[in-house]
């Protein structure tokens, strides 16, 4: 049985975990020993544009762009980067002013200035790419240059959330001779003023940074140059770190990889466990026969048993989660606990007899085979069991690679499918807009009326984010109630390092975006 407090547990506060001395299985060399630190991922880019992009493409961004605002360490609200200053100067939250920092330039000596800005802006919209961030910039009417420094946001609607989105890495300013205006850059190079230069490039391998001598800044960097390398599985970058082809591991770690790591017997090894934002849910396509029904939806969510998924199949790495906002950001909830309780087949048999269902419910669940981890395939035998095992349901699983997979949930195709959500900023308005609404990242309808024409609306017309707590609270009890969203889990960030790397617990802002520069080898002992 398992232990309740431990499910219902706030996230933890980042803590540095070493691991006990051991039996040195260790290689002798070292991917440092002064020169680049070496960090390995398994989320690659699929850009170097800024404009292309909405994923994991982000993490390089942060260290080659810059953006006007962006988080200092410590800081959970965005602070000024490219910015010298950025403020509201209505009380409207509709007018957002940026005083850039003076002489500003690019890696490649070419100046940056509001110009520029307002540039990378306005290309984003125009582009529009399928894949990129335009839907980021939903309450912007257009940008406004003064003079050389000045940049004016005006806003269509009240937008207090508005300084998050300028600094997500997707507004990220680039060099208008560099980059076209009506389409994205090809070539595997890229151009930005941020803390480091991007020195070269190989798609799905290896990016090599160096630092930039012409960065103006808050970051403090503490190394010279960080080579990042790109594995397709966490088994294999994992056996790079013990044998000190790599210095530091982030995203992509597989539970068992971290588990192996906690009982690892070496003292050359550090994993620090920080608290993550990241969650892991379930779609209802409304348009499917079966998933259109509320009782069905209602039944599944009274069977599920978060617990069993995290502490079974992902060994404890990961939380239960029982709202789509994740603990740790203002207005979280544990609303499916507080409706739902305990799993129980019982109450469930109920919620169908009510609505006349008494035979077993057909239900086909689909996942994706690789963006999510290698326990997803897990994860959903384990939704399978759950669910058979009650003789409410009978399910089917379905799987297809990502590419394939993102084409086939816009198509609506899938009933009942898996997603995975890592936020664009650390606001709880971005764990509700996204989903809701008549055109939403799922590509499956959900009109809510009184979320995104009431309680959204009036949130963000809220500059201090701390008086939101009573909309979102109201708007998670509506989506407990429609049951399209069915949270599972919120994630946890490991960084499993070398000994002699210091930094770690540092490098990660808001958004667990890894800031390179934080990273740095030991001095002494």
């Amino acid at each position: 049985m398992f232990n309740q407090n431990r499910v219902l547990r706030r996230v933890a506060a980042v803590a540095s975990i070493s691991l006990v001395a051991g039996c040195g299985v260790l290689s002798s060399s070292s991917a440092g020993a002064g020169g680049p630190i070496v960090v390995g991922t398994t989320s690659a880019p699929s850009t170097l544009d800024p404009a292309g992009s909405w994923d994991g493409s982000w993490e390089l961004f942060r260290n080659i762009y810059q953006t006007l605002l962006a988080y200092p360490d410590g800081a959970t609200a965005p602070q000024p980067d490219a910015a010298k200053s950025c403020a509201f100067t209505d009380s409207g939250s509709r007018t957002y002013r940026c005083e850039l920092r003076s002489g500003l330039k690019f890696s490649d000596g070419d100046t940056l200035d509001a110009r520029a800005v307002k540039y990378s802006i306005d290309r984003i919209r125009t582009i529009n790419a399928p894949s990129g961030p335009a839907g980021l910039l939903g309450s912007l009417d257009r940008v406004q240059v003064v003079g050389d420094r000045e940049v004016v946001f005006h806003l269509d609607k009240a937008d207090a959330t508005f300084p998050f989105v300028l600094a997500t890495p997707a507004m990220s300013i680039v060099d208008p001779d560099d980059y076209p205006a009506t389409s994205l850059r090809k070539d595997e190079s890229a151009h930005g003023s941020g803390p480091y230069t991007l020195k070269s490039y190989e798609g799905g391998k290896q990016a090599e940074l160096v630092r930039n001598d012409s960065y103006q800044g808050f970051a403090d960097r503490r190394n010279d140059a960080v080579t990042i390398r790109y594995f397709h599985d966490s088994a294999t970058m994992v056996e790079a770190l013990r044998s000190r082809a790599i210095d530091v591991t982030y995203r992509g770690l597989a539970a068992s990889d971290i588990i192996a790591l906690q009982s690892y017997n070496s003292s050359d090894l550090q994993l620090i466990d920080g608290a993550g934002i990241d969650i892991n849910y379930l779609v209802f396509n409304p348009k499917a026969p079966w998933a259109r029904i509320p009782a069905v939806r209602k039944a599944v969510a009274q069977v599920v048993n978060r617990p069993a998924i995290a502490f079974t199949v992902y060994q404890g790495t990961v939380d239960p989660l029982y709202s789509m906002v994740p603990a740790g950001l203002t207005g979280h909830t544990a609303g499916y606990f507080d409706t739902y309780g305990d799993p129980s087949t019982s109450k469930a048999r109920q919620i169908l007899a009510d609505a006349g269902i008494t035979q077993r419910v057909p239900l086909t669940l689909w996942y994706t085979t690789d963006r999510y981890g290698s326990e997803t395939a897990r994860e959903f035998r384990e939704l399978k069991r759950q669910l058979d095992g009650s003789g409410l349901f009978t399910i089917t699983l379905k799987s297809r690679p990502w590419k394939t997979y993102v084409v086939g949930y816009q198509r609506g195709e899938y009933p009942v499918f898996g997603r995975g959500w890592f936020p664009d900023f650390p606001d709880p308005d971005n764990f509700i807009a996204p989903f809701v609404g008549d055109h939403n990242i799922l590509g499956t309808p959900y009109p809510s009326p009184v979320i995104t024409g009431k309680l959204l609306p009036e949130s963000r017309a809220e500059s201090n984010r701390g008086e939101v707590v009573v909309d979102f609270e109201k708007a998670q009890q509506i989506l407990v109630d429609d049951a399209r969203l069915i949270p599972l889990w919120q994630g946890r960030q490991y960084i499993a390092a070398s000994d002699d790397i210091s930094g770690g617990e540092q490098a990660l802002d808001p958004s667990t975006i890894m800031m390179m520069w934080d990273l740095h080898r030991k001095t002494s002992w």
